[in-house]
């Protein structure tokens, strides 16, 4: 299968350039592709990753992917999808974010093959470029009502309350004359996307004819959204990254898992690597019996592996067993206070462990599990109560420092579900 056909059937296109004659000559070489990914912040999130893994999928098809970090263009800030302008950031917080984001880039692309993958920062050709000589060299090509047709520009200048910064409009010109940079230095003359990015892209294209360069493509892939058009990767309890250290691998994995039937399936196709039959499988399988979740499982378990590894995968399993009542242990208070995020908790004076302990009537009663030490007595003497989901069958139990699920979190139960947390700082 070649790449068209994959991307086809993963259904990871959604504009392409010169439709007609991309698939030949895409299949007639080795092709330097590029995507850009500007450090707004100090980690990638889950709407980046449809584009990382276009650039795998081109990699693996035998194309060289060059990945972008937007030094220059991360100073100024992409209009694109955005209701308002970005707060500017300044170059410190750029620089630190570059830093983290490039060590993420590496992640999920080959660097060591023979058509390992290039990380580029626009900072460094852009920061030989003058004011008045960009603006006579590479502005002049820039036609203002071609700039204003853009879709990215027009839904902003329509919105009355929030219009558009002369910052904000010169975006164009930065991401285009990378394209004409990259094509110059390393004959990169393919660029994808996302969806949003269609007119960037097509400026680029279009700087690139005028300046003579050789014909450039673009593609862009769908962004991310949910069957109501919102864009995925947002909770309550905000961004969904895939940084650990920013979403642990259990919020990742319960992310994935938590996806609607009716998304799943393009999940699926977009953000792993499954091969198609297993994904019509699953397809399937969510006719036959739509409660079953395991396309859900299936996406939660490929792509935390694949973000986070076999041992990260391995934790947010664990994880996700507690609260079907598998032994607490081995996790910490970060990943403790996400899997029981809506349980009530209590904090209690550490020195209450030592010496003789914590009375278990007490336990539960500090934790709201139980009105009275004597409601207290009688749930464990029914075989209803639980300290890090083993059961308490000694009422005359005390609970001590051994007793910690983590560093200093104590889980209680009372029931099937009934969970209430002791905090020993």
């Amino acid at each position: 299968m070649d790449i068209c056909e994959e991307l086809d059937w993963r259904a990871s296109v959604q504009q392409t350039t010169d439709p007609d004659h991309l698939p030949q000559w895409l299949a007639a070489a080795s092709r330097t592709l590029y995507a850009g990914f500007d450090p707004t912040s100090d980690g990638l999130h889950v709407g980046n990753f449809v584009a990382l893994m276009m650039l795998r999928r081109f990699q693996k098809a035998g194309h060289r992917p060059i990945v972008l970090a937007g030094g220059a263009t991360g100073m100024i800030g992409d209009p694109s999808g955005k209701n308002q302008e970005r707060t500017l950031l300044s170059p410190e917080i750029i620089d630190h974010n570059l830093q983290s984001i490039s060590g993420e880039l590496q992640q999920f692309l080959d660097f060591e093959s023979s058509n390992g993958a290039i990380l580029v920062n626009n900072y460094d050709w852009m920061k030989r470029w003058d004011y008045l000589s960009f603006l006579r060299d590479i502005g002049k090509h820039f036609p203002v009502n071609v700039m204003l047709a853009k879709e990215s520009v027009k839904t902003r200048l329509e919105q009355t309350d929030a219009g558009m910064s002369y910052t904000e409009f010169s975006y164009m010109l930065l991401q285009a004359y990378d394209f004409v940079h990259l094509h110059k230095e390393f004959g990169c003359e393919l660029q994808v996307g996302g969806s949003d990015q269609w007119g960037n892209i097509t400026a680029g294209i279009e700087l690139g004819r005028r300046l003579g360069t050789s014909p450039l493509y673009g593609i862009t892939c769908p962004l991310l959204t949910r069957s109501d058009g919102a864009k995925m990767g947002k909770t309550e309890q905000g961004t969904i990254w895939l940084s650990p250290q920013k979403t642990s691998p259990y919020a990742f994995y319960q992310y994935w898992y938590n996806v609607d039937d009716d998304v799943v399936g393009r999940c699926l196709r977009l953000l792993t690597e499954m091969e198609r039959e297993d994904i019509l499988a699953l397809d399937e399988d969510r006719q036959v019996d739509p409660g079953s979740r395991n396309s859900q499982r299936r996406l939660a378990e490929t792509i935390t592996e694949f973000v986070h590894g076999k041992d990260g995968l391995s934790k947010a399993c664990r994880a996700s067993e507690v609260l079907f009542g598998a032994e607490v242990s081995a996790l910490s208070d970060q990943e403790l206070a996400e899997i029981f995020s809506d349980v009530p908790s209590e904090t209690v004076d550490r020195g209450e462990l030592s010496g003789d302990g914590l009375d278990i009537l007490e336990a539960f009663c500090r934790a709201g599990l139980a009105k009275s030490k004597s409601e207290a007595r009688r749930c464990i003497s029914q075989g209803g109560a639980y300290v890090n989901n083993h059961r308490v069958e000694d009422v005359e139990a005390r609970l001590s420092t051994n007793d910690l699920a983590s560093e200093s979190v104590m889980v209680l139960r009372s029931g099937k579900k009934r969970y209430a947390l002791l905090m020993f700082p």
